[in-house]
């Protein structure tokens, strides 16, 4: 089974470990964090482990190879498919001055621009699992890209989006690349998810030099309880 088959599973078994709530049949981060969880397989005991990491007002989001059919104890509350985009994202033009790191003062700035424009979940220590870059016109925040998911040798860029009055621009061609670069420069394969009917997206990714590695399963479990 190739690595990304169960990127959450991975990651959470390899160079995020430390971060993973659970043990060994059922893992997530940490709610604060996100709220993606994995199950070692589709046993009831698995899903058992898995409930017990979640509140009643707590959501797990999973990514399958394949559809996910929950015990009755878990609701679905949402279910999708997304595609599984892999390679080096081409150079872009633009100043380095353009791009900054972001930390834990951009974080409301972070929030109110994912908010927006809704890239995925996004909370208050999502930053905390790689390095974030922005772009600011007159000091706000209007465009971000950075790092999430991290297994074994893959890392994902996440939360590609740019603020709606400043689209057009190159923005999110130019983070995309600039976090590819840190990637790379660390010996590690970029790839990252997109929803299967965002073709805006898909089209965009491609053009910059990335392909669909495979479709994955989105799945979003509640309590019924």
């Amino acid at each position: 089974m190739h690595p990304l088959d169960h990127p959450i599973w991975t990651a959470l078994t390899s160079r995020q470990q430390g971060l993973a709530e659970g043990g060994a049949l059922a893992r997530r981060y940490p709610p604060d964090i996100g709220p993606f969880a994995a199950v070692a397989d589709t046993s009831p005991q698995s899903f058992a482990a898995l409930g017990a990491l979640m509140s009643r007002s707590e959501q797990a989001v999973l990514f399958t190879p394949d559809p996910v059919s929950p015990p009755e104890e878990f609701k679905i509350r949402f279910a999708a498919t997304g595609e599984q985009m892999i390679g080096t994202p081409a150079a872009t033009a633009g100043r380095a001055a353009d791009i900054v790191k972001l930390g834990t003062g951009d974080v409301p700035a972070m929030l109110e621009l994912t908010k927006l424009t809704n890239p995925g979940p996004f909370t208050a220590r999502t930053h905390e699992l790689g390095t974030f870059l922005g772009i600011k016109v007159d000091g706000r925040l209007v465009a971000m890209a950075g790092e999430r998911m991290k297994p074994a040798d893959y890392t994902e860029i996440t939360a590609v989006c740019v603020h709606p009055d400043h689209r057009g621009r190159g923005y999110a061609q130019i983070l995309l690349a600039a976090v590819a670069r840190q990637i790379l420069a660390r010996g590690e394969i970029p790839f990252l998810h997109v929803f299967s009917n965002n073709d805006g997206a898909i089209a965009l990714y491609r053009r910059q030099g990335m392909e669909i590695r495979r479709r994955l399963h989105v799945t979003v479990l509640g309590r019924t309880d």
